[in-house]
């Protein structure tokens, strides 16, 4: 499993993602970093593979760092 982790303006506490498929994980690393350099604000809905229900929505603008961890 691999994990896209989000830090984000004026919280202490980072995003997590997680991904089965390191080239899944890869792709959305890149869709948050690409969102991340255009500067513009963009609605980003990103969804789990290892917890069904779980959907989390950030502004790109907001997003301070992307990482990925296995």
């Amino acid at each position: 499993m691999y994990v896209v982790e989000l830090a984000m303006k004026f919280s202490p506490v980072p995003l997590s993602i997680q991904r089965k498929e390191l080239r899944d994980a890869q792709s959305l690393y890149n869709l948050v970093r690409q969102s991340m350099e255009q500067g513009q604000s963009k609605l980003i809905e990103l969804t789990c593979e290892k917890v069904q229900d779980k959907k989390v929505s950030v502004l790109s603008t907001d997003v301070v760092a992307v990482q990925i961890y296995e």
